[in-house]
C-alpha cells in the first residue's frame, strides 16, 4: 500500500501542476471557458459570469499549489481533502458536459491539449481513483523535507503562482498555444489539406417493413430495403481533420475581406472584442500606436464584434485614422488575450502581438 500511495502521490501531483500551470499561463482563456459553463445553456449560473476571471485565477492557483503541496508532503490531510473535493467537482462538470453534450472542450489543459468531453471525464475518473488511494493511505504521505524548508517551498509556490497569474493578465500568455501565435501563418491554419482525414458519419435508417419498424445502418448510402421509409438519424463517428482556424472573418457591409488583408505586406490589426468591456487606458493608447504604424507604411484596421455604430463612435471620439471591421467575438478573444490588443501580420504570418499595456514597446 505504501508504494501504491507514493506512485499515486507522484502522478497526481505532477498532473495537477501541469494542468494548473497550463491554465495559469492563460487565466483569461480559462475564464472564457468558465463563462461557457455558467451560461444558461449549460449550468444556468449566469450570476457567476461577472466573477469568472476571479474564480479562474483562484482555481488554477489552487490547482498548482495543491500539486506542489502533495509532492512535498505539506499538510497532507488538508491537501488530500482539497484534492478530493476539487476532483469530485471537476468529475461532475466533465460528466455533465459529456452526457448532455454541452461543452465540447473542458479546458482542462487550456489550448495546449484538446480533449473530447468523454476523454476529459475519463481523465477525471482516473484522477479520482488516484486521490481515493491517497485518501485511504493518508498515513503514508510524509513531508520529504523538515518543517521549515517544507513551509518555505509551500509559501513560495503560492506567491510565485499568484505573481505569474498577474503577470500574464497584465501582458500576454508566456506560451501561446493558439493558432494565432507568433510565427503561425493564418492561411495555413484555415485550409484543409487534400490528404486530410475526412469526416465519418453513421446513418441509422428506419423503414416500415410488413408493418414493423426496422433499422438499417449505413455510412451514408441509401439502403435497398423492401419497405417504406420512415426516418433517418445521423451520428458523427469521426470528425476528421478540423482546421485550427474556422470562423475568422473581416467583414464590411456583409462582404468578407479576409483573403485580401492576408495578402498585405505590413498589416496591423487592433482587436476589441467588446467596446463596453474594453479598458479605457488601453483605448487611449491606440492612436499613438496606429498613427506611428501608418507613418511607417502599415495598413491599419480594427476588428470587433461590437457593431459598426459603436465602433464608428469610438473612432470619432478618439480621432483614429482607420476603420473597424466586423468579426466573431470568440475569434477576437482568441487572437489576443487583451481588450484592446494588437496583432501584426506579414502576408498572413503573425510577426508580433501585444497586450495594451505593452503598446509602447511594439516594434514596427
Amino acid at each position: 500500500m505504501k508504494y501504491i500511495v507514493h506512485l499515486s502521490r507522484i502522478l497526481t501531483g505532477i498532473l495537477f501542476i501541469i494542468s494548473g500551470f497550463i491554465k495559469l499561463n492563460d487565466p483569461l482563456g480559462f475564464s472564457y471557458k468558465l463563462e461557457e459553463y455558467f451560461s444558461a445553456e449549460v449550468l444556468n449560473l449566469e450570476f457567476l459570469i461577472p466573477f469568472a476571471l476571479g474564480i479562474s485565477v483562484i482555481v488554477v492557483v489552487f490547482e498548482v499549489v495543491l500539486g506542489v503541496f502533495l509532492l512535498i508532503g505539506y499538510k497532507p490531510k488538508f491537501t488530500v481533502w482539497s484534492l478530493l473535493l476539487m476532483i469530485v467537482f471537476f468529475t461532475f462538470l466533465t460528466f455533465y458536459s459529456a452526457y448532455f453534450d454541452k461543452v465540447k472542450d473542458c479546458g482542462c489543459f487550456g489550448d495546449a491539449l484538446k480533449l473530447t468531453p468523454w476523454e476529459s471525464f475519463t481523465k477525471d475518473v482516473i484522477l479520482l481513483v488516484l486521490i481515493l488511494i491517497l485518501f485511504v493511505g493518508l498515513k503514508h504521505i510524509k513531508p520529504i523535507f523538515t518543517k521549515l524548508p517544507t513551509t518555505v517551498i509551500a509559501l513560495l509556490s503560492f506567491i510565485l503562482s499568484l505573481w505569474f497569474g498577474y503577470h500574464v493578465l497584465m501582458h500576454l500568455p508566456s506560451i501561446d498555444f493558439r493558432a494565432y501565435a507568433i510565427g503561425k501563418n493564418i492561411q495555413e491554419q484555415i485550409i484543409t489539406p487534400e490528404d486530410a482525414p475526412k469526416p465519418v458519419s453513421e446513418y441509422t435508417w428506419t423503414f416500415n417493413v410488413n408493418g414493423e419498424h426496422q433499422e438499417y445502418i449505413t455510412n451514408g448510402s441509401y439502403p435497398k430495403v423492401d419497405g417504406d421509409y420512415v426516418s433517418v438519424e445521423t451520428k458523427v463517428i469521426d470528425e476528421g481533420y478540423i482546421p485550427p482556424i474556422q470562423d475568422f472573418t473581416i467583414e464590411a457591409d456583409g462582404e468578407n475581406k479576409l483573403d485580401d488583408f492576408l495578402e498585405v505586406d505590413k498589416l496591423l490589426i487592433i482587436t476589441i472584442y467588446a467596446k463596453e468591456k474594453s479598458e479605457a487606458e488601453g483605448i487611449g493608447k491606440i492612436k499613438a500606436l496606429t498613427d506611428k504604424a501608418i507613418a511607417k507604411g502599415y495598413t491599419v484596421i480594427g476588428v470587433s464584434a461590437s457593431g459598426s455604430d459603436k465602433m464608428a463612435a469610438l473612432v470619432e471620439a478618439n480621432d483614429l485614422n482607420f476603420s473597424f471591421y466586423a468579426t466573431d467575438e470568440k475569434v477576437v478573444k482568441t487572437i489576443v488575450r487583451s481588450n484592446p490588443g494588437v496583432i501584426i501580420l506579414h502576408k498572413g504570418t503573425v510577426v508580433n502581438k501585444a497586450h495594451w499595456n505593452d503598446f509602447e514597446d511594439v516594434e514596427l
